[in-house]
């Protein structure tokens, strides 16, 4: 409790580890999954005194030339940005306003630096922690951490998903919001707003669609694994408050700023695990693993 206290009072940067460390239940203790789940919920948001600027500055005009309106108290409010409400004033279509935070960059930038340059440090002074990679992992991280901040890239991954639900036709089950890109940067996000229920939260389905909810959680499932194995990118974030059961019992894919990527490399030494493993070749499950990453790749295969 202390920890993830601390944590919050560090900011955006140490909040992400503690969202990472929720996460993780395959690398930390349950007691530290349980209560660094408390990171997911809201955080404090910045007033609406100080977003205005930044999505007046984005957009390079008047805030009435594009909204009919903008809702100041925030939706929600994360780590690196906040949600506003609007309604866009050439169609009056409800939508959201994902806006950076400010200052939230160089804080992450300078934050994640130094977690990286103190777990190489640890690994100098204690080298048995080289096993754990645990550099490796806090510079996948400050990589993901940084991507995150750049709102681009994360249109472009809705984009990727979107295209996804249509060629394998997933469409039907799932759902992801429509991106305005002639209102979007790197700072701001214009997206469709979607409306639902938590996929948590039973009662709350029940009550706004007459889909069963474990079919729904069902679809969700098939829809996340199929976008693992067949989609440019996989949405890499998902937990209760990124997902939405919507009216039509379809689910709602929200906040792309975190993604995942397998290489074709990577799929074919899995393909070469399992038929490894099925024919007992142990020399080719050596290797495979290897380029999976499990180890280094010049280790001694025969051993």
């Amino acid at each position: 409790v202390v920890l993830r206290k601390l944590f919050e009072r560090l900011g955006s940067t140490y909040v992400k580890l503690g969202q990472f460390i929720a996460s993780s239940p395959s690398l930390f203790p349950d007691e530290y999954v349980l209560e660094f789940q408390k990171c997911l919920d809201k955080t404090e948001a910045v007033p609406y005194s100080a977003i205005q600027p930044i999505i007046e500055a984005e957009l390079g005009r008047p805030l009435g030339e594009v909204f009919s309106s903008v809702d100041p108290v925030p939706l929600a409010s994360a780590s690196v940005a906040q949600v506003h409400t609007a309604t866009l004033k050439s169609s009056n279509k409800q939508v959201v306003i994902k806006v950076l935070k400010p200052g939230v960059e160089d804080i992450l930038s300078t934050d994640m630096s130094f977690v990286y340059l103190m777990s190489k440090y640890l690994e100098f002074i204690q080298p048995e922690l080289a096993r754990l990679s645990l550099t490796a992992i806090m510079g996948d991280i400050r990589t993901s951490m940084l991507e995150e901040v750049d709102f681009n890239k994360e249109a472009d991954h809705i984009q990727q998903f979107s295209t996804f639900l249509d060629t394998r036709g997933f469409r039907g089950v799932a759902t992801c919001p429509y991106v305005y890109r002639q209102f979007s940067s790197k700072r701001i996000l214009v997206m469709e707003r979607l409306v639902g229920a938590p996929l948590v939260d039973y009662a709350a389905i029940r009550s706004i669609t007459s889909k069963d909810p474990e079919a729904v959680l069902v679809s969700a499932l098939n829809t996340w694994f199929a976008s693992v194995m067949g989609a440019d990118t996989f949405h890499a974030d998902v937990h209760a408050g990124n997902l939405l059961v919507l009216g039509d019992g379809r689910v709602g894919f929200l906040d792309f700023g975190i993604v995942g990527r397998i290489s074709p490399v990577t799929w074919k030494a899995v393909e070469a695990l399992v038929t490894s493993l099925a024919l007992a070749d142990y020399e080719t499950m050596a290797r495979a693993l290897a380029t999976i990453g499990a180890c280094d790749v010049d280790v001694d295969y025969s051993k």
